[in-house]
């Protein structure tokens, strides 16, 4: 070694006399090591030599010798390893990282890492719109029929009437695992205003003066390419973006959303109100859904009305760009828009198809003997409901007529497609799983409600559903399990089902938290209800062991539900909007205050809740408010 030494020196490597000088002491200490006998006689010398110094000498030697102790196995590695060595952590994990070294911030910031993240979710980056144009040519009219009381749902068996960005450093990444914890607190309270301030001024979601754009969506609630009974989550992008696309504030952003849906943080603002803007519906809307312009990047909002018109709202300045009119000739029970094509279904008895680029009316399909209660299609085939009892299917976009399912007992209220399934829910309490290319019926859950099913949503396996009992029932059709708020189900068999027995999982949730009030739901286990115990649902909340516990549940029928990645969302008849784990069933979060007559139809993607009802109201419950969510699709 002290001929290497000697070398570099005489070769120019040391140019300096410092250099030199430590040299010369580097070369007398391997003289004198060299003369030691062991490691252990060099050791108990380095003790002797420590022990002879002064107390206040040792603190400066053990700060000067604790980087030799220190050894960065991890970070030694080529960056190919390491990176593969972090991608088998979850984010919180890779956030904690990045406080260990600025070595261990570059690897936890790596965009592989993220991406990789982001794609298990499903969540991307959204791509550079273009402009659209927009015509308003007007379709033929057609016959009248009376809906002097139809309200878009049919009679249940057993009743009558309409019941049934990443700075660099330590420090830097602190601030970002401190922001990921603080998104749960109560910085960000609920916003419901009352009804005076609500009818005088409710700004659009362009107003708000935020850095947040208010057109896009998602599932997170995921994001999903099926086509269901509630086609809120479909993919979307915002107005402007020409980012290069940041992986990690990607991730960050979709778990910011996630907590504030948890913390019910949101502002609520309407796209309507009564009367308001001039060219709006003129009475009570049935039913809405967010739509994506897929040339454009555009994202809308449709709604459907008793006003027999469908409109196409602009989210970013609040204003309806388009009336689709005179084309059903009574109210306009349900919407579907899926690429580039609208259907629209009335209790006129009629299905009408038109194209969006265009605006132009496809086809208009008359078959059904009564109120068409719900429409559906994907790129195969189109799927109709109605009053008649039966479900009729046809060819898309040819709209060939298929099949007849006609199995119900009594209105068929609502239908959903996934691929090549199809499910039905009816006023006869039962649901049905049906092959969509043969027609034939598949699976039937009797008594799946105690009363007429009103609504439905369908994520294969999974059915979401809503009824007249007041409850929600989520399940999975391959083995019959999961949760209810209804403890009538506990230990019930579907009948002539063939499946494992259904088990309530009451008590899913969590049990041992409290919030403010004490309370905690005994149904679910959620803590998350003390807000909903002053609204005006607080009815629905039954108590349970004297005062114990409550159920957070609804109090009147439950007209519109929806699926989502981590969420099941239903709105009432009771004018509440709730917010479930999908998973445990433990409510997230109870919306009240935003309507004041019966919700009909809710939507929603990854920063916002849509709902319409019979106040003539569009509200806007938005969880984005203060987040760039500029690049969100």
């Amino acid at each position: 070694m002290r001929d290497s030494l000697v070398q570099l020196a005489d070769e120019g490597f040391m140019d300096d006399e410092s250099s030199a000088a430590g040299l010369h002491r580097t070369m007398k200490v391997n003289d004198l090591v060299s003369g030691m006998g062991s490691v252990h006689d060099t050791e108990e010398l380095a003790y002797r030599l420590l022990a002879s110094l002064p107390r206040s000498r040792l603190a400066t030697i053990q700060r000067r010798i604790a980087p030799l102790l220190q050894f960065d196995v991890v970070g030694s590695l080529p960056m190919e390893v390491s990176l593969q060595i972090f991608s088998y952590l979850p984010f919180q994990t890779l956030l904690v990282c990045g406080l260990v070294s600025q070595r261990w911030q570059a690897l936890s910031n790596d965009q592989s890492l993220w991406k990789t993240l982001c794609q298990t979710r499903g969540w991307t980056w959204r791509h550079t719109p273009r402009s659209h144009p927009f015509n308003s040519p007007v379709p033929p009219r057609h016959r009248e029929w009376d809906d002097s009381d139809d309200e878009g749902m049919g009679d249940s068996d057993e009743e009558n009437g309409d019941d049934g960005s990443t700075t660099d450093g330590v420090e830097a990444a602190k601030a970002e695992l401190t922001l990921m914890h603080a998104e749960l607190d109560s910085g960000f309270a609920s916003m419901s205003l009352s009804s005076s301030s609500f009818n005088q001024n409710f700004p659009s979601l362009a107003s708000a003066k935020e850095t947040t754009t208010s057109s896009s969506s998602s599932s997170r609630f995921g994001s999903r390419s099926r086509y269901h009974s509630a086609p809120s989550i479909l993919k979307s992008f915002q107005d402007t973006s020409t980012l290069k696309p940041n992986y990690k504030l990607l991730h960050q952003t979709h778990i910011k959303l996630r907590n504030r849906f948890l913390s019910s943080s949101y502002r609520l603002s309407a796209l309507q109100t009564r009367g308001a803007p001039t060219n709006a519906h003129t009475n009570t809307i049935y039913c809405l859904q967010l739509y994506t312009y897929p040339e454009t990047g555009k994202q809308v909002l449709f709604t459907g009305s008793r006003d027999k018109t469908v409109r196409e709202w602009n989210l970013s300045t609040g204003m309806v760009e388009r009336v689709i009119a005179d084309v059903h000739t009574s109210s306009i029970l349900s919407i579907c828009v899926h690429n580039g094509y609208l259907a629209s279904a009335g209790s006129d008895r009629q299905v009408a198809v038109w194209h969006l680029e265009t605006n132009k009316l496809v086809n208009v399909l008359c078959d059904h003997e009564d109120s068409v209660l719900c429409v559906r299609f994907d790129d195969k085939r189109l799927v109709s409901c109605s009053k008649d009892r039966t479900v009729r299917t046809y060819s898309f976009p040819e709209l060939e007529f298929q099949f007849v399912l006609g199995a119900h007992r009594a209105a068929v209220n609502a239908v959903s497609i996934s691929e090549s399934f199809i499910v039905s829910a009816s006023g006869d309490r039962s649901v049905r799983l049906w092959d969509a290319d043969t027609g034939k019926l598949l699976r039937t859950f009797e008594n799946h409600h105690t009363r007429g099913i009103a609504s439905i949503d369908f994520c294969p396996p999974v059915v979401l559903s809503g009824s007249s009992d007041k409850h929600i029932r989520l399940f999975d059709m391959t083995t019959v399990q999961g949760w209810s708020t209804s403890p009538e189900y506990d230990g019930v068999v579907p009948q002539n089902n063939t499946l494992l027995p259904f088990p309530l999982l009451s008590g899913a949730g969590s049990s041992s938290s409290n919030d403010a009030n004490g309370l905690v739901c005994q149904s679910c286990g959620s803590s998350s209800i003390g807000s909903s115990l002053s609204s005006s649902s607080s009815s629905a909340h039954v108590s349970r062991a004297g005062n114990t516990g409550v159920r957070c549940v609804h109090n009147d029928l439950v007209r519109t539900v929806a699926l989502g990645e981590d969420f099941a969302l239903s709105g009432s008849y009771d004018l509440s909007i709730k917010v479930w784990d999908r998973k445990t069933g433990a409510l997230v979060a109870d919306l009240t205050g935003g309507h004041t007559g019966r919700i009909f139809c809710i939507g929603f993607d990854s920063k916002k809740i849509v709902s319409c009802g019979e106040d003539q109201r569009i509200c806007i419950w938005d969880f984005s408010h203060g987040i760039d969510t500029s690049f969100l699709p």
